[in-house]
């Protein structure tokens, strides 16, 4: 209720702080593209999007460069929503949505994306992710790692968003990745903080979610719903 219509729950970008919610998150996917350094022409191309949420990405990615797009999800409505999708668009046999963890993905791509996931793997966990995006990359390809993010050096994460919001959940900081990436053979090609795009993201999806105070309530209550505001706010600040 409270996304775009393409249910991209990432930040968008904003070129202009008074475009659309919409044409935001459209110039998010073509900022991810141009980060893949996507060519004219990947009808010959693998594409492994890493936590594929409802799909958006990977239908985009199809739809304007012809690649072939493997997402995969440990959430079982987001992949068969994101399949009904594909199929709907005509395109269930070249992207396609699998309920898998990455760990266990084999085969070469010669781009990988991910979007939003590393945040729900601790810090524990970055050189085993690394490693196996490694391992699943072709030698030419580019990987890019898109991530909730702190400004300042490791630290805790804020205890009732933890609880509430989003359970598990770890920011890096940028050393976390970094390192861990540099030790497992990648080459640390671009970095780019985007953190006032998250605020306008944030502001419109306070603002939408606003609007649906009723529906919002009616499918959990009023208590979530003050909730939600208030993840929404705090964020943004």
């Amino acid at each position: 209720l409270f996304l775009d219509t393409d249910r991209q729950y990432t930040m968008a970008y904003f070129t202009d702080p008074a475009n659309s919610l919409e044409q935001a998150q459209i110039d998010k996917k073509a900022l991810v593209a141009a980060k893949l350094h996507m060519p004219a022409d990947a009808s010959g191309m693998r594409v492994l999007d890493i936590g594929s949420g409802w799909g958006g990405l990977g239908l985009y990615l199809n739809r304007i460069y012809g690649c072939e797009v493997l997402g995969v999800s440990l959430a079982p409505d987001q992949v068969k929503f994101a399949n009904e999708r594909a199929e709907a668009a005509g395109v269930a046999d070249k992207v396609k949505f699998q309920l898998i963890d990455y760990r266990d993905v084999t085969g070469r791509f010669d781009r990988i994306s991910s979007i939003g996931m590393i945040e729900h793997l601790g810090k524990g966990h970055y050189g085993e992710y690394f490693a196996k995006c490694f391992d699943l990359l072709a030698n030419d390809g580019v990987m890019l790692t898109h991530t909730i993010g702190r400004a300042g050096p490791p630290g805790p994460t804020d205890a009732w968003a933890r609880k509430y919001i989003f359970p598990g959940h770890y920011l890096p900081a940028l050393s976390e990745m970094v390192t861990p990436a540099e030790y497992t053979g990648w080459e640390v090609a671009d970095a780019e903080v985007l953190r006032y795009h998250y605020a306008y993201t944030l502001a419109e999806w306070y603002r939408r979610t606003t609007l649906h105070e009723t529906e919002i309530t009616a499918l959990y209550d009023a208590r979530f719903f003050r909730m939600w505001q208030f993840y929404l706010a705090g964020t943004e600040q």
